[in-house]
């Protein structure tokens, strides 16, 4: 149940932000959204916790709504250094998460999963790239626009595409 809170909290971070910036202003949304991150990681403890910690950042120098607009860049930060360190050190990470579904994954399908990896980590970049644009320069309609809607039609997209090719690519 908490598990379940705290995926449906991290998904509408913008609209919360959005809907409850005016009443309880920057700092209480930026600490909630600092824990979420640091919560919503368990395998990437250490990860979650130094981008939380970069979120908190902006607040300690006076600009707490930065940071509280900085979650969704957090968020991609966080992913790129989970994917990307697993394409260092280990399995990529779409190679694991496809070994959740079949554990006796093809030799075929492994060079796959490593480039999939690597274009999810591109994907992170120029998210992140984004939403922290928005953060900075952004309106809050912007940002929300792009930040509650837009990077997950584009996220939504990705796993299509992806999806669909798949089958096409691990055969060959």
């Amino acid at each position: 149940m908490l598990e379940r809170l705290g995926t449906g909290i991290a998904l509408l971070w913008p609209a919360m932000v959005y809907l409850l910036h005016q009443q309880l202003g920057a700092w209480p949304l930026l600490l909630v959204g600092s824990m979420l991150l640091a919560w919503r990681m368990p395998r990437a403890r250490g990860i979650a916790l130094a981008v939380a910690a970069m979120l908190l950042l902006p607040g300690l120098f006076g600009q707490p709504e930065l940071g509280m607009r900085f979650y969704p860049v957090g968020v991609s930060l966080a992913m790129l250094l989970l994917f990307g360190s697993s394409l260092i050190s280990g399995m990529p990470m779409v190679e694991q998460i496809a070994r959740l579904k079949d554990p006796q994954l093809p030799a075929a399908a492994i060079p796959y999963t490593r480039k999939v990896t690597w274009a999810w980590c591109l994907f992170f970049v120029v998210n992140g790239s984004i939403a922290a644009w928005t953060a900075v320069y952004g309106s809050m309609q912007q940002w929300l626009s792009y930040n509650g809607l837009i990077s997950y039609c584009l996220m939504g997209l990705m796993f299509a595409v992806e999806w669909c090719l798949r089958p096409r690519q691990q055969t060959h």
